[in-house]
């Protein structure tokens, strides 16, 4: 189903690269994400020291959760992401628009902190959606 969600950015705001100021969702249901992170299912860490690539496989890891609950990447309402390199958005918009296949974004805050539960982690994302 497709989404219908509604993505502004409101003038007056500073240009939104890589996400959107604000996500309006429908009436619905709401699954919200945990923390997503580069471990595969056998808890060994992906693309250790490599942020593109832990990116990558957090948001592989999102997708799984998503499909789950039956959502996609345009259900997506708020995408929460901490990581050690926050200064390194490009980096990581590159990565999420590799896995989600499109330059769309939903409201998002990236946050910068001193580590992760697991060492080597660079990168943990949580978002989320709206359920028709």
């Amino acid at each position: 189903m497709p989404t219908v969600r509604e993505l502004l950015n409101p003038v007056g705001l500073h240009p939104a690269p890589g996400f959107s100021h604000v996500s309006v969702a429908p009436a619905g249901r709401v699954a919200y994400i945990a923390g997503q992170t580069a471990l595969g299912p056998d808890f060994g860490l992906i693309g250790p020291g490599d942020l593109a690539e832990q990116t990558r496989a957090a948001m592989r890891n999102v997708e799984i959760a998503l499909e789950a609950v039956g959502a996609s990447w345009g259900d997506v309402m708020r995408r929460t992401i901490y990581t050690l390199q926050p200064t390194e958005y490009e980096t990581i918009t590159r990565a999420i628009e590799e896995v989600q296949g499109s330059a769309e974004h939903p409201a998002q805050t990236i946050l910068g902190v001193t580590g992760l539960a697991v060492d080597g982690l660079l990168i943990e994302i949580e978002v989320t959606a709206h359920l028709f």
